[in-house]
């Protein structure tokens, strides 16, 4: 699987700040044999969000895109409203169940507004912008991740086997 990583950060893109989540999520991804083919940083501004995120998904180089930072309720966590505007179809249960499994660590991740998503044959996913609260997200749906990248690139095989008069 080829991913991309997309790091929102008004302080990395300035050089202020090292990006943690990225090259943590680079590594997590790798130990799973997926292989990260892009990264950048850039500042939370919801136009070059959306402008990278429809350059990176239309080039077709990429099966899975990752986002981190800008999730929240402060006025720049501009990701999901970014994302959202370039979705062809959303994939609610994605941030369902990320939400659901980090209220298992912490009261705020009521306030996580992330989305995915799929635009042309690429999947989108939003994570916070922490390196744990990232790889913890993407760890709550990886089971899920190969499955939906394979239906959305085309494959036509059935998603569970017929069942059996037996299990009729």
């Amino acid at each position: 699987m080829k991913t991309a990583i997309l790091t929102l950060s008004d302080k990395g893109s300035r050089g202020e700040r090292t990006d943690a989540s990225g090259p943590a999520l680079v590594s997590w991804l790798a130990e799973r044999g997926a292989e990260t083919v892009r990264t950048a940083i850039i500042p939370d501004e919801a136009a070059l969000i959306e402008e990278t995120l429809r350059n990176w998904a239309d080039s077709g180089e990429f099966d899975l895109i990752l986002t981190t930072g800008g999730t929240g309720v402060s006025p720049r966590d501009v990701t999901p409203d970014a994302t959202v505007k370039i979705l062809d179809r959303l994939i609610p249960g994605f941030g369902e169940v990320m939400r659901m499994r980090s209220l298992q660590k912490t009261p705020h991740a009521m306030i996580s507004r992330a989305v995915a998503g799929i635009r042309k044959a690429t999947l989108i996913i939003n994570l916070p912008g922490s390196p744990r609260g990232a790889v913890e997200n993407l760890e709550a749906v990886w089971p899920a991740v190969p499955h939906a990248v394979e239906k959305i690139q085309g494959d036509t095989r059935d998603c569970a086997p017929p069942a059996t008069d037996s299990a009729k």
